[in-house]
């Protein structure tokens, strides 16, 4: 098991960066896929980004592709989500996740992570 705490939201102006983190403890973390989704008042929650266990790849939403970069730092433990050119719709909850599978594909189910975080709240102004 996982635990993982998210960090780094706020209000920002839409067009804005924002940098969000997720500190794990438990499994070692360099041995798990990790991933980002949220969710918007009123939706479901939806799959944002992915990276490997190792940081040697990486999938992204359709929506945030070129704007967004998910990284980790495996000697640290924090897998961070770098928001660029924010948009009002990008308004969310945003949660990070633990795939403890070790699949060889990233996942952007939500069945598919184990672990999960609180959400950190996003808040993004026109």
């Amino acid at each position: 098991q996982v635990q993982l705490v998210e960090s780094g939201g706020g209000l920002v102006q839409a067009g804005g960066p924002l940098r969000l983190s997720c500190a794990a403890s438990g499994r070692t973390f360099s041995t798990y896929a990790m991933g980002w989704f949220r969710q918007a008042p009123g939706k479901a929650r939806e799959f944002v980004a992915a990276i490997s266990w190792n940081g040697g790849g990486s999938y992204y939403a359709d929506s945030v592709k070129g704007r967004f970069t998910i990284s980790r730092d495996n000697a640290k433990n924090p897998v961070y989500l770098q928001m660029h050119s924010l948009k009002p719709e990008g308004t969310a909850v945003y949660y990070c996740a633990a795939d403890l599978h070790r699949s060889s594909e990233l996942a952007t189910q939500e069945h598919k992570y184990d672990d999960w975080g609180q959400g950190t709240q996003v808040t993004v102004s026109s």
